[in-house]
C-alpha cells in the first residue's frame, strides 16, 4: 500500500491542544461546577445524562445560601430538592468529606501549634457550615501532634451540652498533654457567648489539676472563626 501524501502524521499544527482539567474546573463559577459534578448522577427520563443539573445547582445554591452549605446539608433536607436523587445526594456528601480529609492531612503534617493557618482551614472545613451546633476536642501529644479529633456533643441549633469533666477524662485516656476546644455558631456569628466563656474557664480550671494546657478555644461561623486566646479569653 502506498502512503497517501497528503495524509499529516502528528498533531494538527491548526489545532490547539484542550486546556488541562484543572485549570477548566478552576475557571468554572460554583453553579457551573455543582452541576458538572451532580451531571454524572442526575439522569434525565431516558437514561442519558440530566440536561437540567446547572438550574438544579442553581436552585440549591440558592437554598442552601452557598457552595458549602449545599454539601453540608442534612441529607433530609438536600432529600426534599426536587430532581437530586439518592446517588446526587450520596456523591455530596463524599465531596464534603473529602474535603475535609484533605485539611486534615494538612494540619497533621506538623505540629499544630506551628501550622495555625492549616489548623483553622481544617476546623472551617468541618464546621462552618454545619446546620447544628457541634463541640469537638483536638487532643495533642507532647510535641503539639494533633493525636485525635473527637466529637465531644451534637446539639441544637443554638446548644451543645458539654461536660468539663468527660473532656478531661478523655484527655487522660488518650494520654494527651494538651487541648484545642472548637464549636460552631450555626448563625454564622463566631463571637462568643457567655455561655461559651463560661465554659471554656470551666474546662481549664478541670484540665490544671492534671497539668494538662488548653491551647485555645476556636468558634467557627460563616461569618469567621473567633479564637479565646487572641481574644485575651483564655
Amino acid at each position: 500500500m502506498r502512503p497517501n501524501p497528503t495524509r499529516a502524521w502528528g498533531p494538527d499544527p491548526h489545532s490547539c491542544p484542550p486546556a488541562p482539567p484543572t485549570l477548566v474546573h478552576s475557571a468554572l463559577d460554583d453553579q457551573a461546577l455543582l452541576g458538572l459534578m451532580l451531571r454524572r448522577a442526575v439522569q434525565g427520563p431516558h437514561g442519558d445524562p440530566g440536561k437540567n443539573t446547572h438550574r438544579l445547582a442553581g436552585a440549591l445554591l440558592e437554598r442552601f445560601s452557598g457552595l458549602g452549605a449545599v454539601v453540608a446539608a442534612e441529607p433530609g433536607e438536600l432529600a426534599r430538592a426536587p430532581g437530586l436523587d439518592p446517588v446526587a445526594l450520596s456523591d455530596l456528601k463524599l465531596l464534603r468529606e473529602l474535603a475535609i480529609r484533605l485539611a486534615r492531612d494538612e494540619t497533621c503534617r506538623r505540629p499544630v501549634i506551628t501550622s495555625w493557618t492549616a489548623l483553622v482551614a481544617y476546623v472551617r472545613a468541618a464546621l462552618a457550615h454545619e446546620p447544628r451546633e457541634q463541640f469537638r476536642t483536638l487532643f495533642l501529644d507532647r510535641r503539639n501532634n494533633l493525636l485525635r479529633d473527637e466529637l465531644v456533643a451534637h446539639g441544637t441549633v443554638d446548644h451543645a451540652p458539654v461536660y468539663p469533666r468527660e473532656v478531661v477524662r478523655r484527655a487522660l485516656e488518650l494520654s494527651a498533654s494538651a487541648l484545642i476546644l472548637v464549636h460552631n455558631h450555626p448563625s454564622g456569628d463566631p463571637t462568643p457567648s457567655q455561655a461559651d466563656i463560661q465554659m471554656t474557664r470551666q474546662i481549664v480550671e478541670a484540665a490544671r489539676v492534671f497539668n494538662l494546657q488548653v491551647h485555645d478555644h476556636l468558634v467557627v461561623g460563616r461569618e469567621g472563626t473567633a479564637s479565646f486566646k487572641a481574644l485575651g479569653l483564655i
